[in-house]
């Protein structure tokens, strides 16, 4: 085989972008339109009903509108840079980065939400019950349609262990976090509308105005805890981070037939079901290497150094 063919055999792209790309951009592009008609109504509402409530549902909404509206450029900017020579590994952890960026602003609000309700607790207003209680069961209509069109691209898929079929082993690994953190948006958002309901019910048949502030506070409670849920995922896909369970299954595939040792190995996602390696090792040829990894589909880049 002459050099160059050589060359041409080992040349390849470097998008990796995930299977179901332009479906999560659709759906995405969708529940943006959604959300962010609903976001209106709802903050309108909440200032003319005077309900906390429903105005933290409907900031909530807005900063969904805000970060589902960011991971539907991420979808556009990712696929239109795909092949560009800038990127080493490709446009796959742009999503990433935009599922990050969207965590931190919704977390920023989350403060906003709880001071503004603890305020209300101490200093309470008089509530629109009845009128409030329908625009927030309208919203979270809305979320539910939201969640259930976004659902059909979301990964459900979990870790089975190595004992068995691989194929459902690499399937665990094929996590869009752009996708994965509008999905969340849209549940979470359907949580708060859900406290809003029940804080506005209890308030007209029971009384308990303080019920509707205090909504607000476990509203922005489980916002906090949803921003710094997806920042932690987000950002340790940006750091590089190793992923434990792959590498333990690439040692075991090149070290258990014991004529080979692996001298320095790592492993890291960079894009949706897309992990690059670089496995250093000592007894064997780069061939039987990458013979031995060829059924790990989550490997898409790798690279293999002999000692």
């Amino acid at each position: 085989m002459s050099l160059d063919s050589e060359i041409d055999a080992l040349t390849h792209s470097h998008v990796y972008l995930g299977k179901r790309h332009d479906a999560n951009a659709r759906r995405t592009l969708w529940v943006v339109l959604l959300t962010a008609a609903m976001m209106v109504a709802e903050i309108a509402a909440g200032l003319a009903f005077n309900s906390m409530a429903l105005l933290a549902d409907g900031f909530h909404m807005a900063t969904h509108a805000g970060a589902l509206g960011i991971a539907a450029l991420a979808y556009r900017y990712a696929k239109r840079h795909a092949t560009s020579g800038r990127y080493s590994f490709g446009t796959g952890k742009v999503g990433d980065l935009a599922g990050f960026a969207s965590a931190l602003v919704l977390g920023i609000f989350a403060l906003g939400i709880a001071y503004e309700s603890l305020t209300r607790l101490f200093d309470p207003s008089p509530v629109a019950f009845g009128e409030a209680t329908v625009v927030a069961m309208i919203g979270l209509g809305v979320n539910v349609a939201s969640a259930l069109l976004l659902g059909h691209g979301h990964d459900h898929g979990h870790d089975h262990g190595q004992d068995h079929d691989h194929s459902h082993d690499d399937h665990s690994h094929e996590q869009d976090n752009n996708l994965r953190s509008a999905y969340l948006h849209v549940i979470a958002d359907a949580l708060t509308s859900v406290l809003a309901i029940a804080a506005l019910l209890g308030g007209r048949y029971l009384g308990w105005t303080w019920l509707d502030p205090a909504m607000g506070v476990v509203g922005a409670a489980v916002i906090a805890v949803w921003s710094w849920s997806l920042m932690r995922d987000t950002g340790a896909v940006l750091l590089d981070a190793t992923d434990a369970k792959l590498e333990a299954r690439i040692r075991a595939l090149v070290e258990d037939p014991g004529d080979a040792k692996i001298a320095d190995l790592h492993v890291w996602r960079v894009g949706p079901g897309a992990h690059s390696a670089i496995v250093s090792v000592v007894g064997a040829t780069r061939e039987t290497i990458c013979q031995r990894l060829a059924p790990v589909h989550a490997i898409e880049h790798l690279t293999v150094e002999v000692r």
